[in-house]
């Protein structure tokens, strides 16, 4: 049994622990001891949620002893963890990891990749956001070992609080993180949740009058990245019980916080101090440190009229190369003040543009306007509202807004933000809200997720009710629009009800992948499980695929079985879903989400029947197996050559294929892979027809399985090694697939290509394999998975190249290919770098584009605004390109890629990707 009750915030910019002792109501917070400075430690309620990578010799490894010791015992000098690794970021760039909780929730990277420090040099070790949010925890681990030696903090009852926006992915991967800390055991509340639970607690013996007047409490909970809003409905108790309070509604994923205020700030800053480029992604980030603090101070209660904001020079100049600019109070009030809280109507929603800039490779909303974010929630959940209201309810056309408002959040320590936030929902309502007063709003979560510990387990104050912040839907496969969906969990199921969905079963095959794709829903419409739902709208987030293999039974052969889904919220708070078997209900299989790779396409949707007739996709199926069938050894070249067409009649041209229908003709064409090498006919036509029903290699439930399947026939090559056509279609079948290989599979390829490419003149007369030279070269610029350095001389190989006047134009787009600043499905953390890429669009604008059209694109990628300093090139470079593309009368979407940002269209995208996308899938990159 454990001795302690322990609520762990794992902010954003700080981490907070609080606990009680068994048999004791009383929470306490944890003094963490942490670095304060070199070879000092103090004990401090709030760590910063950030890291330190020293240089080599830079630190003294024996002034970071901790009372633990040192973290990682080597040579080099370990990370820093705390208050003494945020001064040392604010006075050395590039080397501070901030804001780990936000990338853990960006699902456009791969969470588990060394991608942070975002934009530092390869001289800086770098940690991937699940390990660093996971040695947050592992310090608050070792400091409660330290101080707690006979109750260990793996062995007591954990509450860790997430942001009630966080999808499933997300969640997992912050369970994930405790793990890894050696948290094996713990539940998770939801941090607006958490704060309302502390305020209750702390008002547990009045509650009845305190919440007499209030139907419907807001809690708005603005941190260092993320806005969390939630709705608490309020129903009076029977004689003498407490209120019944139920959560009736939450917000969508938000990343908008005080991360945000502070670039902001840090722009404004590099503004006025001058010079004639802008600051490198590291040096910015350290202006954004000092940023934050200036911030902090001038919002404050006691403010003074200015704070001097302070730039360190670099290198051997720290000092004499520093400048220094002065921030005004009221120009800080007017631009985050104005900026992120704005006066408005009821009736705004945020305002769109077309770019999606980011900053420090994360996507932050295109409006920063939270009173706009928190009209349009308001109106999503006005029904919901509505009810709770009751009599009180504003008549129909009028916004319901909540009667009661609880504000959390460091942010709100500013007292400007907080006026401007209760004035502006007043003005909706026509009266003033009632403000429930919270004492300490960097401290509350983690005292709440104390209190709703205590609430559960031993019955001290009164729980928060609700369930379920979502509604869960499977995509369904046999729906011909791709826009339907059977809810599998409805809102508001509480915690440990299993919901099971016996009208639907489905026909599984052990030993193979199975793949179920979900969407989310925070919308208040009351489906029950088993509802048929219209998945389109913006109301719908996609998650994850769930995935899992279905062992075989040993001493069996693979067979088929029918199962049903069970669905249900762990006691943990985290989705889980099982295979059941109809046959044999004890038979379950768990179903997991993929985590580790990135939302790369959009448009399938949980690969939807096929649109054509089945007859007629039987008869397709029925020529190929003419071809590559048993019975077909003697069919003619032919017969072979002709195939394609005889589909195309049959199936109409083939650009208008569908994603099903293009899977149903692959997994036809893999059944009978082995008969592919009848002939070099029938090698060269399968290698064409597989690798067209395949591109990009991803989009579809399965694809996964498919590549896997297929790159095992890698390693076997071509049967018809003479044949130069059979190569050029070989190296277009992995190109058509790339979107799909790992990264292993890639780094494979990449390696038998460069064997190939580095004979491109010695042998390109002589060997059938280089005939295919200009095919290798488009596939080596496709391979966006293996690592920067790779890509990098991948580039510096098609520079040289294309010194040779005789090159083909195509080399240019492969070297733009490789350079761009977005990729078509790669991680953002791949792209090549800028100043590297900046160099090769050097190369690019002495060129004549209007004689080389292939250059004008290439410049357009590389130069690209993606609004993430790390990866975009000089403005004056922009600029440049800019000016020649309207010289050169560019199409109007590259000038706006380069000047504005603006995503491609359906044909810029067809030209990256070097031929058209199957209909409706839409490669997004990161």
């Amino acid at each position: 049994m454990s001795t302690y009750l322990v609520g762990i915030d794992l902010g954003t910019s700080n981490t907070v622990v609080a606990y009680a002792a068994a048999g004791d109501e009383e929470i306490r917070l944890l003094s963490i001891d942490q670095l304060v400075g070199p070879g000092e430690v103090a004990t401090r309620p709030l760590l910063p949620s950030v890291r330190y990578h020293p240089a080599t010799g830079e630190l003294d490894p024996a002034s970071l002893q901790l009372p633990w010791g040192t973290p990682t015992p080597g040579g080099d000098a370990a990370p820093v963890i705390g208050s003494y690794a945020r001064d040392l970021g604010a006075q050395v760039p590039g080397r501070l990891v901030a804001s780990a909780k936000s990338w853990l929730s960006h699902a456009g990277v791969d969470r588990s990749a060394a991608i942070l420090p975002w934009g530092a040099g390869d001289d800086v070790t770098k940690v991937s956001p699940l390990a660093a949010s996971a040695s947050y925890l592992a310090h608050v681990r070792a400091a409660w070992d330290v101080r707690f030696p006979d109750s260990p903090l793996a062995a007591q009852e954990i509450v860790l609080t997430i942001p009630a926006s966080f999808d499933e992915g997300a969640r997992a991967l912050t369970v994930e993180a405790a793990h890894l800390a050696g948290l094996p055991t713990l539940r998770l509340i939801e941090e607006p949740q958490a704060a309302f639970q502390d305020w209750l607690f702390r008002h547990r013996d009045s509650l009845t009058a305190e919440l007499a007047g209030s139907r419907l409490v807001l809690v708005c909970d603005v941190g260092g990245g993320t806005t969390d809003l939630t709705l608490i409905q309020v129903e009076a108790g029977n004689t003498g019980a407490a209120p019944r309070l139920t959560r009736i509604g939450v917000g969508d994923h938000l990343m908008l916080g005080g991360d945000n205020m502070d670039l902001a700030l840090a722009h404004l800053i590099e503004q006025r101090l001058g010079g004639t480029e802008r600051l490198s992604a590291a040096r910015f980030s350290q202006l954004v440190q000092r940023c934050r603090a200036a911030k902090e101070q001038l919002l404050a209660a006691d403010a003074p009229e200015q704070v001097g904001v302070t730039l360190l020079g670099a290198g051997s100049r720290l000092i004499g190369a520093a400048r220094s600019v002065a921030l005004q109070r009221e120009e800080v009030e007017r631009l985050v003040v104005d900026g992120f809280f704005p006066p408005g109507e009821a009736r705004d929603t945020p305002r769109k543009r077309r770019a999606g800039i980011v900053e420090f490779g994360l996507p932050y909303p295109a409006d920063p306007a939270i009173t706009r974010h928190l009209a349009a929630f308001l109106q999503r959940h006005a029904d919901a509202a509505r009810a709770a209201l009751g009599a009180d309810a504003p008549v129909e056309g009028h916004l319901p807004v909540p009667d009661t408002l609880l504000l959390n959040g460091g942010v709100f320590r500013a007292g400007p933000l907080a006026e401007r936030l209760e004035t502006t929902l007043a003005g909706w309502s026509g009266a003033r809200l009632r403000v429930l007063h919270n004492d300490a709003p960097d401290l509350a979560v983690a005292r709440g997720a104390v209190a709703y510990g205590l609430a559960r387990t031993r019955g001290t104050g009164p729980a928060i009710g609700g369930g379920s912040a979502r509604s869960y839907f499977l995509l369904l496969a046999d729906d011909k629009t791709g826009q339907r969906g059977i809810c599998i969990l409805p809102r508001g199921t509480e915690a440990g009800h299993e919901i099971d969905l016996p009208t639907r079963s489905f026909a599984l095959r052990l030993g193979q992948a199975v793949r179920f794709h979900l969407v989310s829903s925070v919308g208040d419409t009351p489906w029950q499980a088993g509802d048929l739902v219209d998945l389109a709208g913006d109301g719908f987030v996609r998650l994850p695929p769930i995935a899992t293999v279905l062992p075989v039974p040993e001493g069996t052969r693979r067979l088929d079985v029918t199962v049903q889904l069970s669905t249900a919220i762990t006691e943990v708070g985290t989705l889980e879903m099982h295979c059941v078997s109809a046959d044999d209900p004890a038979r379950r299989w768990l179903l997991a989400f993929e985590l580790r790779g990135d939302t790369a396409a959009a448009g399938d949707e949980g690969n939807p029947a096929p649109t054509l007739p089945v007859p007629q996709l039987g008869a397709a199926i029925a020529l190929i197996d003419l071809v590559f069938g048993t019975q077909s050894q003697h069919v003619d070249a032919k017969e072979v050559r002709g195939l394609r067409a005889r589909l195309e009649r049959l199936l109409g041209p083939r650009e208008e294929w569908d994603i099903p229908v293009l899977r149903a003709l692959f997994d036809a064409l893999m059944e009978r892979a082995s008969r592919r090498r009848r002939s070099a006919e029938h090698e060269r036509t399968w290698l064409n027809l597989a690798g067209y029903t395949l591109r990009p290699g991803l989009g579809a439930t399965l694809d996964e399985w498919r590549i896997e399947q297929l790159f095992g026939l890698f390693g076997q090559g071509l049967q018809y090694v003479q044949e130069n056509r059979n190569w050029s279609e070989w190296w277009t079948l992995w190109r058509r697939a790339a979107g799909g290989l790992p990264e292993a599979a890639q780094l494979a390829v990449l390696e038998v290509l460069a064997g190939h490419l580095e004979q491109a003149d010695a042998r390109r007369t002589r060997d059938p394999v280089q005939a295919s030279y200009d095919d290798m070269v488009r596939l080596a610029a496709s391979l966006e998975r293996v690592p920067t350095m790779h890509r990098i001389e991948v580039g510096k190989w098609l520079l040289s190249r294309l010194h040779n006047p005789a090159e083909k134009a195509h080399t240019w787009w492969a070297l733009g290919r490789v350079g761009a600043r977005e990729s078509l499905y790669g991680s953002t953390h791949t792209v090549v770098p800028a100043d590297i890429a900046a160099g090769w669009l050097d190369a690019v604008l002495a060129v004549d584009w209007k004689r080389v059209e292939h250059a004008a694109f290439a410049a357009a990628q590389i130069a690209r605004l993606t609004g993430d300093r790390a990866r975009d090139l000089p403005a004056e470079r922009r600029d440049e390109a800019v000016r020649r593309l309207i010289a050169m009368r560019a199409p109007q979407g590259w000038i706006a890629m380069v000047r504005d940002g603006t995503r491609p269209d359906e044909a810029e995208q067809r030209r990256s990707f070097g031929e058209a996308l199957p209909p409706g899938l839409r490669l997004i990159g990161s």
